[in-house]
């Protein structure tokens, strides 16, 4: 769920309350979902929540990439401003689908 985000000139009391709340209660703009692109070794993902410092989570939402974790074949193996690339198994599955949230 994403978080409503002020501008930098906001007056609006209010606005800035529900940002505040929204945050509190979890809500981030840093998720997304990402699939394993098949027959390659590597996926490279997009995102303008990104830095070079962060850190990247992953949670399987199908049973094949939760058997891609469990074999140890999928890791973070670069992170930069603006994106972040998963280097995994090379292989035809296409249903290797993953939930993700970027920390820092």
């Amino acid at each position: 769920m994403t978080v409503y985000i002020p501008g930098l000139t906001e007056t609006d009391l209010k606005k800035v309350i529900l940002s505040l709340q929204q945050l509190g209660a979890g809500r981030s703009n840093a998720v997304g979902t990402v699939t394993l692109v098949p027959s390659v070794a590597s996926t490279t993902v997009s995102d303008q929540n990104c830095a070079s410092g962060s850190t990247v989570l992953f949670t399987p939402t199908t049973g094949s990439a939760a058997t891609e974790i469990g074999n140890g074949t999928m890791y973070l193996s670069a992170v930069a401003n603006k994106s972040f690339t998963v280097t995994h198994a090379n292989n035809a599955t296409a249903d290797r689908t993953f939930k993700y949230a970027i920390l820092g």
